[in-house]
């Protein structure tokens, strides 16, 4: 029986995919819910399961963008089974043993001109050009520089010569030329402005410094910043709804909600999951949930779900030593975050130089429904918040707030 596999439906909205790799070749025995292809989608990278087992036979080239719903591959259910392991690659060596050997037919050398060559006139052009005649091939008799060949010889600018000079071509995955289009989409369709501050980060390192062994041995997981930047973040959601708010059409929609994008990178390129509900998580919640989703961004496992619907971004450009940046809005949300490296600078403290660890934050608005009060108002309220967590975020019980 031949069973003809279908792109199943990624998700709602998506009519398109692309095979990004077949993980199996064409003749191969493959054996049910076996990964035989990773396919991208506008929204993610998904792998694609055997049906059955038995013999497949591939239906389209990796690159192809495929309808859903499309045949892009036949299982022969009948097949048996091979014994002894991969039987593919003795018969590729037979055809690589069959194929006849092409004779190679070599064209003997063009005959080149001597060089080096010029004549008085040429040799007077060329050292006003500060070139030598060496380096030109002369059309004279005999490869003779001549007085035109000097004045059509172009002076050296210092380009490379002797090296590596190759380019390659590869075609962009569906998922990169998605982002590519959301982010000129938003730089096209919003009136997007960007505020910045910078955050003492002492207190910060001080809880983590203290607590953060105890946090891991009891909770598993580690306590890092994102969870005291999500916190300030919720907090300061709450103060300033306009900025948990997006546009639709001629209406604004608000969230009494918070689920918050938070933007890593993987092995296609930049993803978004959402920590959804993160006004109702602790830090070890917000911890936990931020791991599973960096792990399954990185082993390729997200689901489209999982990317869908925040209404708020916390990009974090400082891992990769970014000391500042002007982050672009995740559309259609109508702000984002970054946070960046941390630095020791010197800053005035009750009148006295000291040496603090600083972070510069930049928060990216969509202007059209945030004013300069809101974002500003917004980016203070989450500098307060990181600069003094224990009262902020903890209530003054750092102990319950960390679950210790």
């Amino acid at each position: 029986m031949i069973l003809e596999m279908k792109v199943p439906s990624p998700g709602e909205s998506i009519t398109e995919v692309e095979i990004a790799e077949w993980l199996v070749q064409d003749g191969d025995y493959v054996e049910k819910d076996q990964a035989i292809a990773e396919v991208d989608s506008d929204k993610a990278t998904l792998e694609l399961p055997a049906e059955a087992s038995g013999t497949i036979t591939l239906k389209a080239e990796e690159g192809d963008a495929v309808a859903v719903g499309q045949v892009v591959c036949l299982i022969d259910t009948s097949a048996a089974k091979p014994e002894g392991g991969d039987q593919e690659a003795p018969a590729k060596e037979e055809k690589a043993e069959a194929a006849p050997k092409q004779e190679v037919k070599t064209e003997p050398a063009k005959e080149t001109y001597a060089t080096g060559t010029a004549s008085p006139a040429a040799k007077k052009i060329l050292a006003e050009k500060g070139m030598e005649a060496s380096t030109i091939v002369g059309t004279g008799k005999d490869g003779r520089v001549t007085k035109e060949d000097a004045i059509k010889a172009v002076p050296s600018m210092g380009t490379p010569t002797g090296g590596s000079r190759g380019t390659s071509r590869s075609k962009m995955s569906m998922l990169r030329r998605k982002v590519a289009e959301r982010l000129v989409e938003a730089k096209n369709t919003t009136a997007m402005l960007t505020t910045f501050n910078e955050v003492d980060m002492s207190p910060i390192f001080a809880l983590r410094k203290e607590h953060k062994e105890t946090f891991k041995e009891k909770h598993g997981v580690g306590l890092g910043f994102m969870s005291f930047f999500t916190l300030a973040v919720v907090r300061a959601l709450k103060m300033y709804p306009a900025v948990n708010s997006m546009i639709d059409g001629k209406e604004m929609l608000s969230y009494d909600f918070c689920d918050i994008s938070i933007a890593v990178s993987g092995p296609k390129g930049l993803m978004v999951p959402v920590i959804r509900n993160a006004e109702n998580l602790t830090f070890r919640g917000v911890e936990a949930e931020v791991k599973r989703l960096a792990l399954r961004a990185r082993d390729g496992q997200i689901t489209v779900d999982e990317m869908t619907g925040g209404t708020f971004t916390i990009s974090n450009g400082g891992v990769f030593g970014s000391m500042l940046s002007t982050p672009i809005i995740n559309p259609p949300q109508s702000g984002i975050l970054g946070m960046h490296n941390i630095v020791e600078r010197p800053v005035a403290i009750d009148g006295k130089v000291e040496i603090r660890p600083i972070m510069y934050v930049a928060l990216s608005y969509d202007h059209r429904i945030i004013d300069g009060r809101e974002s500003v108002g917004f980016l203070v309220a989450v500098k307060e918040a990181l600069e003094n967590p224990t009262e902020l975020l903890m209530d003054n019980n750092v102990k319950k707030a960390l679950e210790l």
